[in-house]
């Protein structure tokens, strides 16, 4: 999933209080206002979006920490 997808899952589910498009790729989104809720919003849409389903592991705080750091868990569960 291109980071741009990411961004547009985050602009629809995760209400930060910054744009998305404005983000570095290694900004902390819980530090822009993503929240426990917005998490799980977040990982739904990116599930329905990609037809996956992220493993019980990766559902912690580091995963969803950053738009890079999602971009990586996808790129895992891809090569899985």
């Amino acid at each position: 999933m291109r980071s741009s997808t990411i961004r547009t899952v985050l602009t629809e589910h995760a209400k930060l209080d910054v744009a998305a498009d404005s983000l570095d790729e290694n900004a902390s989104l819980y530090e822009v206002g993503l929240s426990s809720l917005s998490t799980v919003n977040v990982m739904l849409a990116i599930e329905d979006a990609l037809g996956i389903e992220f493993p019980e592991s990766m559902l912690n705080r580091r995963t969803f920490e950053s738009i890079s750091s999602i971009a990586d868990a996808l790129e895992q569960l891809q090569v899985a």
